[in-house]
């Protein structure tokens, strides 16, 4: 096998063994009979230029981009897809055969999908959407739901700055509201995403009041760990569709994947049960 034949890609962070993308990918690798290695890149935030001047040097593929570098790899990358630029971040490095850089934000893609996982026909427009969070994970949410026809988002932050800047990247579709309101927030909604930590393993629960919130809404928490927060089980109890973020994990991983190896891979119940048995 040649040198070229051989393919390399990982997950850059710090810290990043916590990250299941290694074991995602080299699912994929063995299911589709491709030869290459899918590995973990801890880099501290002080050697991230180095780091990516290695990934040159090593001829690397590309790799994922994670906590705390999404941010500043842009600045050290050759070019930045229009998309990721309005998020503000990149998760997904692409190295052109000329030794290019190339970044992409793919949550927003692996978000929508994990939604139409839980719900098919679910659409942006059906109705106001509630978007709890102002972080990375809530910027890609809100601008591919604005990109997918959203009307009216409503943007739930304890600190209304960091929102309204979201709402800017967003569209006119985005109104920001104050934390203290987000159970009224509620009313009429057809789509409530967390994408607040509250609730992840280690935090506390998401404090929110369903009442207002009809019953046939779709609830999602961007959280994987645990696979069913106090805030889906609640809303789950009440008769709404859940869904977790494990869908918006792995279907972010696809283009990745297809972009380094040359296949675009499914998400199968197996992976996603291999995936599960991790958390």
């Amino acid at each position: 096998m040649s040198n070229a034949a051989y393919k390399v890609a990982g997950v850059m962070g710090w810290p990043v063994a916590q990250s299941r993308s290694p074991k995602l990918h080299g699912y994929w690798l063995d299911k589709y009979n491709i030869p290459g290695s899918y590995i973990l890149l801890p880099v501290q935030p002080e050697h991230l230029a180095d780091a990516m001047k290695g990934m040159r040097a090593f001829g690397f593929a590309g790799c994922n981009v994670t906590i705390p570098h999404k941010i500043a790899v842009m600045d050290l990358v050759d070019r930045v897809e229009p998309l990721a630029k309005r998020i503000g971040a990149v998760n997904l490095i692409v190295a052109e055969p000329d030794g290019s850089l190339s970044a992409y934000n793919k949550d927003g893609y692996g978000f929508i999908q994990c939604l139409r996982d839980a719900r098919p026909d679910w659409r942006a427009d059906a109705g106001p959407i509630v978007v709890l969070g102002a972080g990375g994970g809530s910027r890609a949410a809100v601008v591919s739901m604005a990109d997918e026809g959203a009307r009216e988002i409503r943007l739930v932050n304890r600190t209304i700055s960091k929102a309204e800047k979201i709402a800017e990247a967003g569209s006119p579709s985005v109104k920001v509201f104050p934390w203290d309101k987000r159970a009224e927030a509620l009313d009429g909604a057809a789509t409530l995403v967390n994408c607040t930590s509250l609730g992840m393993i280690g935090q506390p629960p998401l404090d929110i009041a369903l009442d207002a919130l009809p019953k046939s809404a779709l609830v999602c928490d961007i959280i994987y760990n645990p696979l069913e927060t106090a805030l889906l089980a609640a809303a789950r109890k009440r008769g709404n569709t859940t869904v977790n973020g494990l869908g918006m994990l792995l279907h972010q991983a696809r283009p990745a994947f297809a972009a380094w190896f040359g296949v675009m891979p499914e998400v199968t119940p197996e992976i996603r049960k291999a995936i599960e048995a991790t958390i």
